[in-house]
């Protein structure tokens, strides 16, 4: 049996078991048999560490087994790596939304000034930055964080790479 530290995690933010188990989508009860010392899977692990910002390694005081401390290694190790990937796909997402930008201001100021548009078109500009945050990022929650979500389950959404 391993010797658990998420009830003295838990109490430490001041949260009951019940708001444990709704921040991290498990039941009352499973929360109830990690803290008596009982195993768990190892996504469930992940999803209670994941809900006490700490690492899967520290929810434990002592770990019996070998083969469920390779396991929670293994499993760290795993959630880096997807979150490292799922980073990297969504800068790649953002820098093309800047690249587009950038490209859409000088051709803006390129055509404004040989084509003598009026001022109208100088509202590209702010209308591209603006709207196309509020597009990007409603692309994000609705088609690209579902589907990097099933690629890379043990990772999260980063909201402040977006910013």
């Amino acid at each position: 049996m391993n010797e658990s530290r998420i009830a003295e995690i838990r109490r430490s933010k001041g949260w009951t078991q019940e708001r444990l188990a709704a921040e991290s989508s498990v039941t009352v009860r499973t929360i109830q048999r990690l803290e008596a010392g009982q195993d768990a899977s190892m996504d469930t692990l992940s999803r209670i560490a994941a809900a006490l910002q700490v690492p899967v390694g520290e929810l434990f005081a002592s770990v019996q087994t070998p083969q469920f401390q390779a396991s929670v290694d293994g499993l760290e190790q795993r959630m880096a790596q997807q979150q490292e990937q799922r980073d990297s796909y969504t800068k790649g997402v953002v820098l093309i939304y800047r690249g587009v930008g950038i490209v859409l201001v000088f051709a803006t100021v390129i055509l404004a000034f040989s084509m003598n548009w009026g001022w109208f078109s100088w509202l590209v500009i702010p209308v591209y930055w603006g709207a196309g945050r509020l597009v990007l990022e409603a692309v994000f929650r609705l088609a690209l964080d579902p589907k990097l979500d099933e690629r890379y389950p043990l990772s999260k959404a980063d909201r402040g790479i977006l910013g």
